[in-house]
């Protein structure tokens, strides 16, 4: 998947390439309390991203994916986009200056309404399964939860902190 615009030329490298961020929603439970949901993502290249989910519903994820990148403002701000293996659409922004994180997910049925299915880690063949069958559940695409938040960035550094590199040639959507 292409950086957006091209690589050659763009500021990828010095803003985003390798980059590593920890970040925290401010967001509530089922009874309306607040709570934190902390975040971690690595922009792994110009083709991946890896992360972990440490808290709220999704709490015990690791995944990698597919993405791409796409400059909005040099230096500033970049939007990355990926879909999961069950079915849920997720669409980043990351504000460098501000320090923010803004999201759109759109979370299949079934990994919404069994978060706890959708846990894991993509590396194990049974958590993979079982995330595809996630995106079966519901009577069409359009049947989605849509979820808009902003997090609060605590950690920026490169490189890959205690998240696990990953091999190119394992296949993602």
């Amino acid at each position: 998947m292409p950086v957006l615009p091209r690589l050659e030329g763009s500021t990828f490298d010095a803003d985003i390439r390798d980059r590593h961020l920890f970040y925290d929603y401010a967001a509530h439970d089922a009874n309306g309390n607040p709570e934190r949901w902390r975040y971690e993502m690595w922009f792994y290249n110009e083709d991946r991203i890896v992360y972990a989910i440490h808290g709220g519903p999704m709490a015990g994820r690791k995944n990698f994916q597919t993405a791409t990148y796409q400059c909005i403002r040099p230096g500033e701000l970049w939007q990355v986009n990926w879909l999961e293996e069950t079915g849920t659409i997720c669409s980043l922004v990351y504000d460098i200056p501000n320090r923010r994180i803004t999201t759109l997910l759109g979370f299949s049925k079934g990994h919404w309404t069994q978060n706890e299915a959708a846990h894991g880690d993509k590396r194990n063949p049974a958590d993979l399964s079982r995330w595809r069958e996630l995106a079966k559940i519901g009577t069409s695409q359009a049947d989605r939860v849509l979820l808009s938040e902003q997090a609060e960035i605590l950690e920026d550094f490169r490189g890959a902190g205690d998240l696990e590199p990953i091999d190119m040639s394992w296949p993602t959507l």
